[in-house]
């Protein structure tokens, strides 16, 4: 018994070395290659399961990466504001809803030519705001594409998670069609009591402004008040999923919103959130994504050939899309705008996962849709750096 508590705790602490490692150099290996973090962290993650140094199914292993991915399904409702939403200009609205149906259409089309499953019209379909914030850092707010993407995106990224819970539900493996009817009506309800919840903290918020500050003080706070508000609003939404037997990841997303909502006289609060979040949490879960990639299954006949296909068609669709904004941006500014929704890294990977799961893709297509969400990042990201740069000239 000592003996093998003392090799658990030593693979433990192999493992907790080799991912504070990752976490340490891939920033340094990312502005070297001038590409995102999280492509390099799961590119080492992968390496470094390759050579024995992680270990996928270590239980710590992944128990923090479900929290970072939560983590970062929260810190992407942080940039959802429904005021600002709500706002948006009724014709840029109805361009973006006919903008995501095409995707839809698109990918459906495809999905029927290639005879690929059903669920992969969902897949293609993704879209993620996630790197577009590292777009703006890089290009600043005020780029006409990249804040139109910025809007369009967060309609997306929300029908996107809506249909996550659907999907999670569908491809349960342990799940019936009257569980799937269940979990559908679960979510109906719970979308209904948000928009209550909203409506009612709205007026109360009009009437006692002062509550804000309040709950998130504006100034300097030495309790720290806005993140232990954010963090028991992050983890209550997802004991609420939990209990509901619906997709954690959407009630995450849902506490971001109503951080992002009510508490936006916190201008600094989302950077704070981030900051711990993309400097620990997050990139575990990127690290855990790439130690789950089999770097052998590369030689896997036509595993490579059908992950530039999807990439393809991931791109295509957005591309063509695109063209419902001909009388807002240019065809440069167009082929930026679907660039920046062609890589949905995060929520790519995790639906990936999820349907691995849930034995609704096996292996073959695991290593394909991850695959595919580095070639994405990398053809994108180059692409826009070198037409965004010479438009910025």
């Amino acid at each position: 018994m000592i003996v093998e508590s003392v090799s658990t705790l030593t693979g433990n602490e192999y493992i907790i070395f080799t991912i504070v490692s990752i976490l340490f150099i891939s920033p340094f290996f990312a502005k070297l290659l001038r590409l995102p973090t999280a492509p390099v962290e799961i590119f080492l993650g992968a390496v470094a399961a390759y050579f024995a140094f992680l270990n996928p199914t270590n239980h710590i292993f992944t128990l923090m990466s479900e929290v970072g991915f939560f983590y970062l399904m929260f810190l992407a409702g942080t940039e959802v504001n429904i005021n600002i939403l709500l706002k948006l200009d009724k014709k840029i609205f109805i361009k973006g809803s006919v903008y995501l149906s095409f995707i839809y259409l698109l990918s459906f089309f495809f999905v029927k030519i290639f005879d690929f499953p059903i669920l992969f019209t969902f897949m293609f379909s993704l879209i993620s705001v996630g790197l577009i914030m590292s777009l703006i850092k890089e290009f600043g707010q005020d780029v006409k594409w990249l804040k139109l993407s910025m809007n369009i995106g967060v309609l997306g990224e929300f029908l996107t998670i809506v249909l996550l819970t659907i999907v999670a539900a569908l491809i349960n493996p342990m799940g019936t069609t009257e569980d799937f009817y269940k979990s559908l009506g679960f979510l109906i309800l719970f979308l209904l009591l948000v928009f209550i919840l909203y409506k009612v903290l709205k007026i109360i918020f009009w009437w006692h402004p002062e509550w804000k500050t309040f709950l998130v003080p504006s100034d300097e706070d030495k309790d720290e008040k806005d993140i232990r508000l954010s963090m028991s609003i992050f983890f209550f939404m997802i004991a609420l999923m939990y209990m509901l037997k619906l997709e954690m990841a959407f009630g995450a997303f849902i506490a971001g919103i109503f951080i992002a909502t009510f508490f936006e006289h916190k201008k600094q609060l989302p950077h704070k959130l981030g900051t711990f979040g993309f400097g620990f949490l997050i990139p575990i879960f990127f690290i855990h994504v790439g130690s789950t990639f089999k770097v052998e299954q590369l030689s896997t006949d036509g595993l490579v050939l059908q992950a530039v296909l999807v990439t393809f068609i991931m791109i295509f669709v957005r591309v063509v899309s695109s063209h419902i904004f001909q009388s807002i941006l240019s065809f440069k500014d167009r082929i930026l705008f679907s660039l920046s929704h062609s890589m949905p890294l995060t929520l790519l990977i995790a639906i990936a996962t999820l349907a691995h799961e849930g034995s609704a893709i096996g292996d073959f297509y695991y290593y394909v849709f991850i695959l595919a969400s580095l070639f994405e990042v990398i053809i994108s990201m180059v692409v826009i750096m070198l037409l965004g740069k010479k438009s910025a000239n």
